[in-house]
């Protein structure tokens, strides 16, 4: 049996709406040499050699056709494709310079239908409670820090999230929720542009 606790998704994310879902508590992550031996329990005429050999050539292919633009899949198991973003490593002047410059970010992985229903039989679940989260006292007042995120917005035109969390030692949903009311502020001087991760802060027309 496996447990799981209730996680609410933060404020940034879900737009001000109470979003809940159910999120699985991990205790310990099989490593390659934890999984081969797992797998010779149920492949015990497969040598170990014949195994590594096996997933060794499957990342060789992951490495050769992924960046070509395909997709890997394997029955079974699932579908394998790229996730691509802007790399933030080479300095841009402009935006659409910025455009240019696009790195692999990670790689998607969409389960067989076939694999979610083995493990659904597998599966039972117990819910667990998680401890309550003290709220978090900011270190300024709310006068300085309408004053940091507007020398922030002063500096480089506008501002992000992480710009006022690094500045202001806020947790990012804190954070969000503290931008929200500064915002709502008149006298802030301060509104938003964007939406969603595209957030940015900048000086309203005083």
């Amino acid at each position: 049996m496996a447990n799981y606790f209730i996680q609410e998704l933060p404020e940034e994310l879900s737009e001000g709406q109470k979003i809940i879902f159910p999120k699985m508590q991990t205790y310990s992550m099989h490593d390659y040499e934890t999984v081969l031996e797992h797998m010779r329990v149920y492949s015990a005429n497969i040598s170990e050699g014949v195994m590594r050999a096996v997933f060794d050539a499957l990342v060789s292919t992951m490495v050769s056709w992924m960046p070509l633009g395909h997709t890997i899949k394997i029955d079974g198991l699932g579908v394998f494709s790229l996730s691509l973003g802007f790399d933030d490593g080479i300095p841009s002047e402009t935006p659409k310079e910025k455009y240019r410059h696009i790195c692999i970010k990670g790689i998607n992985f969409k389960p067989d239908p076939k694999l979610l229903k083995e493990l659904n039989k597998e599966a039972t679940f117990d819910r667990v409670e998680t401890k309550a989260t003290a709220k978090q006292k900011p270190a300024h007042t709310l006068e300085e820090r309408i004053a940091i995120a507007r020398q922030l917005i002063g500096k480089n035109g506008f501002m992000t999230l992480p710009d006022y969390v690094r500045a202001t030692g806020l947790s990012r949903s804190t954070a969000s929720r503290d931008l929200k009311n500064i915002v709502a502020n008149p006298e802030s001087h301060i509104t938003i542009r964007g939406t969603h991760s595209h957030k940015v802060w900048v000086l309203s027309d005083e």
